[in-house]
């Protein structure tokens, strides 16, 4: 009991010194990210120019890619690029690849069957006993090539107040729900006052206990980390877990350690998932590298994920084979809390499914 005393205390008096260090520091408290996202490059032959690589014949030849799964990326994420690597990890992420356009087998729209759990087009996903999925947008900070929703077909989900009015019911009535995960899209490319009012219709709801966003957003768009985004996840009455989607230590940038802090220390829980991809965090070493900075920065790595087989991301494809291979070497030179869990997805289960590490 004393013990639980301690920590509640512990616990205000760090709460206390996040506020006092957030009035005083006068985090971003308007919408300069939405400026620096209108300013992304929507063009691969723009960023190709950008790094100097539009002289590479072999990815000039990917740029119609692009009219499959259109192109964004944050000029602030492209800056994290080594100029003139073609080979640099963050650039092999968003950058469009003619193999894109080549069939695949077993690579397919939908890899996770999700448009099987639609509820009647009302924007969410409940495959999960406990939890409810929500849709919150189809817009993301970046597009990813390897994304396993690249296909999917976002406009027919849309969300319109008579849609959340469904939403809403729906977790009232099923009182199993106890968790609610924003996802999309990103769920921070809505604006500050439109996340406020979800939270708080979420908070009233007696039964709910938990509150989940997954983002890729925050180490693209460092700004998008509001003082009134920490403030309110801060004091929500949920508990809320905010899931990092990292993939490589060259993305954690100096600004985004910065920013971050202000959640790190508070109630919040944060976790990172990542994707296993070819030639970009395929070997134990930057996996270990990737976790080391994680950690440091309070993020706790949680999944590392095998690849969704999305149509027209079959060249990040790393084998099961190789893939345990990998995982075998991270827990021989990491520590145990470190090593997230490895899982894949497999459409109809219910929960992700834990990869046996035997052969």
């Amino acid at each position: 009991m004393i013990y639980v005393i301690i920590m509640r205390h512990i616990f205000y008096i760090q709460v206390k010194k996040i506020n006092i260090v957030l009035n005083k520091k006068k985090l971003i408290f308007n919408n300069l990210w939405l400026k620096e996202l209108s300013d992304s490059i929507t063009d691969p032959l723009d960023l190709l120019k950008y790094l100097g690589l539009d002289h590479k014949q072999h990815l000039l030849d990917g740029i119609q890619a692009s009219k499959l799964f259109s192109f964004r990326v944050p000029k602030f994420f492209a800056d994290l690029m080594e100029k003139g690597n073609e080979k640099d990890p963050l650039f092999l992420q968003v950058f469009t690849r003619y193999e894109e356009i080549i069939k695949f087998p077993k690579f397919v729209k939908d890899p996770l069957q999700e448009q099987n759990n639609q509820h009647d087009n009302y924007g969410f996903i409940k495959k999960y006993k406990n939890r409810l999925l929500i849709l919150l947008t189809g817009y993301c900070v970046i597009n990813c090539r390897y994304c396993f929703r690249r296909h999917f077909p976002y406009s027919k989900h849309a969300l319109n107040q008579s849609r959340w009015d469904i939403i809403y019911q729906y977790i009232k009535k099923n009182k199993n729900i106890n968790e609610i995960i924003l996802s999309g899209g990103d769920p921070l490319m809505e604006k500050d006052k439109s996340l406020d009012k979800i939270i708080t219709n979420l908070e009233n709801i007696s039964h709910l206990t938990t509150l989940r966003i997954h983002t890729r957003m925050l180490t693209l768009l460092p700004n998008r980390i509001t003082q009134f985004l920490c403030e309110r996840l801060i004091s929500c009455s949920l508990n809320t877990v905010l899931v990092t989607h990292i993939n490589h230590h060259h993305e954690i940038s100096e600004k985004f350690k910065k920013k971050i802090k202000f959640l790190h220390h508070s109630k919040v829980i944060l976790l990172n998932q990542s994707v296993l991809l070819r030639k970009v965090n395929d070997n134990a070493l930057t996996l270990f590298k990737l976790h080391q900075a994680l950690f440091k920065i309070g993020i706790i790595p949680y999944y590392l994920h095998m690849l969704d087989n999305v149509l027209g991301a079959a060249h990040f494809h790393v084998s099961e084979c190789k893939a345990k291979k990998i995982m075998i070497k991270l827990l021989e030179i990491s520590s145990g809390y470190l090593v997230p869990k490895f899982v894949k997805e497999v459409p109809g289960k219910k929960s992700k499914v834990l990869i046996n590490l035997e052969f």
